[in-house]
């Protein structure tokens, strides 16, 4: 580049940090700048675009045009050439504007003399904030030069955006994260939750865009950028073995010795940039790349530059994740994604969790569901709108996040909270009763757990055991594999705390979204239906053998019930059934005390299963229905797929009549049956499996006073009778029929 244009770059950069340092209100600022820029740059134009909201651009300041255009004039986002910038967060350049594709005339602007145009997004870490255009009457394509420059502006303008310096009247200029933000993600457990906002990983604030000395910003950047090269080094010697970790840390590297990356970085620096800004720079075009790539594989080599960004960043500014702030009482932990490690340190203390990335089956989700706290995962940019400390409602139940919510709605979400509270005191008082129907059913209800911290649950709930003990999670949290003795203590103290109630123990179930971090990664293209749960157990038995030792051990002649997860055929049952019955015989040569009973049983959650020989069903101990798993395989819908997950109704006639046809073959040999997971909680969901046959539901705490006390108020022959008739009708969900019975009972 050259160094005349370098030297103007600078010169602009130097005016522009004058015109911010002034005391001028917001408006006046950017009215400063719109005049420098366009004097700098030879254009009669210059105008600065702001977002009003999500849709809609708003002209905020101008040299050249209509004065009286500003904050009238406004266009949705991809309308005309601006909202195109704005759209595709790519620059438009052109020598003539109004035979350009997309181009929109505005009368009221007076540009309609102006030809040529160049618009370059304002945008901060892949967030659109606006768009910046010069304009002149020549008919002229702006130079690379003058493209960059202009680039270099816009991010200044960014920078100085985030940090309130254009705060005026209007939406459009209102001050940055001050306004309330309602965002949609997707529920990773259900429950509601209100509190204030704890960042896992604060952001990093570039208070410094414009340098003085562009060769002391290149030495702090080398020497930065070398011990990040140095830090990456030292990771990669200590992941030795890990191959899935020295996958990433290999991304990194390459990253971290990139002559691209930082000859780009050392030009943003000599155009007048300081080291921060410059790398801010390229990780704001990284994640705005992001966002456009439909790259699995660029996605996420992009995302491992952008970790690398501020892993950068935090070397310059000296800004760790300990800010010094304090944790707030009521924190709802906001983040883009977190370990299950990382979460469990948090523990308890955590009111909910929204997450920008994650899924509803990650290492994250089974923690939060193992502790009861409200998560929603792919909750937009939530990391980018929220600060420390801003008052955030977290609802589980609709996959809804309000930061900063206004007054409105804030009283209609305690409202929502105090209801909720209050079901629960009245659950309270059927606690110790048990969950018998009108027709004098009973059905049991149990509880799910994975940690030690869960069954203090067991008493206050009425649960009358734990139907689901998540084993893995054990395994999840730790960077190799546990020892039997340490799984042996743990499963002790589980039915030490049980108080001689039943807990059914599921052996290791990984695979899928659980992989293990010390395990070889398997490449498969679904691991969802690849190398999981027993698939595993039984490839590699000594796992099975090591876990199913520490139960026994565990036991120590209290009563133990193991459950393996994932059977689709009989054959798999009998070799895992034969693995328990070696272990029992191996663990009494060694002299250790066998558990008083041992009951051993399946998870039904392929379809096979369901049509396994009878000779499966007498000789299997109990079965559980894994419903998540077997409604994604009986629908053929990803339960990660947010597109197709909720086309299919759980109470569809087609699901139920099959979990019928379950039921009753287990009637027919007397073999125990439960339905395990979220919809278990769901009271009419519940009641319409009890409906069916189902005398056993396992749920988390929180849901057993709910489907209790429907249970109590119907009888189960009349709604098997409404399930029937809607049927018969040839109705394809039963929802709406046994919901207008439900309130019949209600009335009643």
């Amino acid at each position: 580049m050259a160094e005349r244009f370098e030297t103007e770059s600078r010169k602009l950069l130097g005016r522009l940090r004058d015109a911010l340092a002034s005391d001028d209100a917001g408006q006046a600022r950017l009215n400063k700048i719109t005049h420098l820029i366009a004097n700098s740059m030879g254009c009669e134009v210059c105008s600065i675009y702001l977002f009003r909201d999500e849709e809609t651009l708003e002209l905020c300041a101008t040299e050249g045009l209509n004065a009286d255009a500003v904050h009238q004039t406004r266009m949705r986002l991809g309308e005309g050439l601006v909202g195109r910038v704005a759209k595709k967060r790519h620059v438009i350049n052109t020598p003539d504007a109004p035979q350009a594709p997309g181009f929109r005339f505005m009368p009221e602007t007076g540009e309609e003399i102006y030809s040529s145009f160049l618009g370059v997004p304002v945008q901060r870490l892949g967030e659109a904030l606006g768009v910046l255009v010069v304009q002149s009457k020549s008919a002229r394509e702006f130079s690379a030069d003058e493209v960059y420059a202009l680039e270099v502006v816009a991010m200044v303008l960014a920078e100085m955006t985030e940090l309130g310096a254009f705060v005026g009247e209007g939406a459009a200029m209102s001050a940055r994260h001050s306004q309330p933000v309602m965002i949609r993600g997707i529920v990773g457990q259900e429950g509601v939750a209100e509190g204030h906002v704890w960042l896992h990983e604060p952001r990093v604030v570039v208070s410094n865009p414009i340098a003085d000395d562009p060769q002391r910003e290149e030495e702090r950047l080398t020497e930065a950028v070398e011990q990040l090269r140095i830090s990456v080094d030292q990771m990669m010697t200590m992941a030795v073995g890990d191959k899935d970790q020295q996958q990433v840390l290999e991304a990194y590297r390459m990253f971290a010795n990139s002559k691209g990356w930082m000859r780009r970085m050392l030009e943003d620096i000599a155009s007048g940039l300081s080291a921060e800004a410059a790398v801010e720079k390229e990780q704001s075009l990284a994640r705005a790349r992001m966002g456009q790539s439909t790259d699995a594989y660029l996605r996420e080599r992009l995302s491992d530059l952008d970790d690398l960004s501020n892993r950068l960043l935090r070397n310059l500014t000296g800004q760790g994740a300990d800010t010094g702030a304090e944790m707030p009482d009521d924190p709802i932990l906001v983040a883009r994604n977190i370990g299950p490690a990382e979460l469990l340190d948090y523990g308890r203390k955590l009111r909910g969790i929204v997450l920008d990335n994650g899924s509803v089956g990650s290492h994250a989700a089974i923690i939060a569901r193992a502790l009861a706290i409200p998560l929603i995962v792919r909750a937009g940019r939530v990391t980018e709108d929220a600060l420390n400390g801003d008052h955030i409602m977290v609802d589980g139940e609709q996959g809804i996040v309000h930061l900063r919510p206004d007054d409105t709605v804030a009283t209609a979400f305690r409202d929502k909270i105090a209801m909720q509270a209050e079901a629960q005191e009245r659950y309270a008082s059927i606690r110790d009763l048990p969950a018998q129907t009108k027709c004098g059913s009973v059905v049991a209800l149990h509880m799910n757990a994975g940690l030690m911290a869960d069954l203090p649950s067991l008493d206050g709930s009425g649960a009358e055991g734990v139907g689901l003990f998540r084993t893995e999670l054990q395994f999840l949290v730790r960077n190799q594999m546990p020892k039997r003795s340490e799984l042996s203590a743990l499963y002790a103290r589980v039915l030490d705390a049980a108080h001689g109630k039943r807990v059914v123990f599921r052996t290791l179930d990984i695979g899928s979204d659980k992989v293990l971090p010390y395990m070889k990664p398997n490449d498969e293209p679904n691991p969802a239906l690849g190398w999981r749960a027993i698939r595993v157990g039984l490839d590699k038995p000594g796992i099975m053998r090591m876990q199913l030792q520490a139960l026994i051990r565990a036991a120590a002649g209290r009563p133990l019930t193991v459950m393996f997860p994932f059977v689709a055929q009989f054959e798999e049952f009998r070799a895992a059934r034969a693995e328990v019955d070696k272990t029992l015989a191996r663990e009494e040569r060694l002299g250790h005390v066998l558990p008083e009973t041992v009951e051993v049983g399946a998870m039904l959650e392929t379809p096979s299963l369901a049509f396994a020989p009878q000779k499966f069903f007498e000789e299997v101990e109990f079965l559980s229905i894994g419903g998540n798993d077997l409604k994604q395989f009986f629908f053929a819908a990803d339960r990660e797929n947010e597109r197709v997950r909720r086309r299919y109704d759980t109470l569809n006639v087609s699901f139920l009549s099959f979990l019928e046809g379950i039921a009753d073959r287990c009637a027919e040999t007397n073999t125990a049956l439960s339905f395990c997971g979220e919809d278990a909680g769901r009271p009419v969901e519940a009641l319409c499996f009890a409906a069916i046959g189902f005398r056993s539901l396992s749920m988390r705490p929180a849901s057993i006073g709910p489907v209790k006390s429907l249970l109590r108020r119907c009888n189960l022959d009349e709604v098997r009778q409404v399930i029937h008739e809607a049927r018969d009708r040839g109705e394809m969900s039963v929802r709406s029929a046994v919901m207008d019975y439900v309130r019949a009972q209600h009335q009643g």
